[in-house]
């Protein structure tokens, strides 16, 4: 073979070589570039899923910001009416939009509120917020926050009455509309003002209606009404007897002779 030839095949090998070093390092660069886009697509869902868990996540609840004006208890969750020095305490658990408390309310409000000025029950006042979970719609949360406001400037218990006597259909959801709740305070002498008008439509106690949901959650009850006598069930029966006028007259008669 003449060395022309020789020289002219270990050209083509090298060419072959180089060729191939060429296409090794080519689809090195590829498989880098891919690991590095996988792992930004990784972090990109990362971040992602995180600020999604974040936004979902309720506020944390500050007792001390979050709660209106003189609730009770550890995390201030409970709006008490009447004297705390009344022998009978009835415990009450309501959601605005449940039409089982607006029937338990209709029925025994003017016999729960005689007792109370009589200084003979204290009511604590749970106000839950479920039915929107349910149902859908916001009447429930938009309900717990005014009463909330109405509790920041001591007429809770006013408006509250107003607010049952004038409970729209569970399925109607008409307090999702939150200048009904606004006109609603008209009926409360002194609450229809610019600052409770703000704390309605700004849900400046959003917090706090969430903590009580979740407290209510937690509580082992599922349904509202529910009432307790002093700890003791009370609603629809109390030690084998009916919930009625009569009869809550009677038993809270009973306590605060003892």
């Amino acid at each position: 073979m003449s060395k022309k030839n020789e020289d002219g095949k270990r050209d083509a090998r090298s060419r072959l070589r180089e060729e191939r070093a060429r296409e090794a390092a080519k689809a090195k660069r590829v498989r880098q570039f891919t690991i590095i886009g996988v792992v930004l697509v990784v972090l990109v869902v990362a971040v992602v899923v995180g600020i999604l868990v974040q936004s979902n996540r309720a506020p944390a609840y500050d007792a001390a910001k979050d709660a209106p004006a003189g609730t009770v208890g550890n995390s201030r969750l409970v709006i008490p009416v009447g004297d705390t020095s009344a022998k009978a305490t009835l415990t009450i658990y309501e959601d605005p939009r449940c039409p089982a408390c607006g029937s338990f309310e209709n029925t025994m409000r003017p016999t729960i509120n005689a007792l109370e000025a009589a200084n003979k029950v204290q009511i604590q006042y749970h106000v839950v917020s479920f039915i929107d979970r349910h149902d859908g719609g916001s009447g429930s949360k938009n309900g717990a926050n005014a009463l909330a406001c109405a509790q920041n400037v001591g007429k809770f218990h006013a408006y509250h009455d107003v607010l049952y006597t004038n409970q729209p259909d569970e399925t109607v959801d008409q307090w999702a509309d939150k200048s009904v709740l606004i006109t609603l305070a008209k009926k409360v002498p002194g609450l229809d003002t610019p600052a409770f008008e703000s704390c309605v439509n700004g849900n400046s106690f959003g917090n706090w209606v969430k903590a009580v949901q979740s407290d209510f959650d937690k509580s082992g009850f599922s349904s509202t009404p529910t009432v307790l006598l002093n700890g003791t069930s009370a609603y629809p029966t109390y030690n084998g007897e009916d919930m009625s006028p009569a009869n809550l007259t009677k038993w809270v008669n009973a306590i605060d002779a003892k």
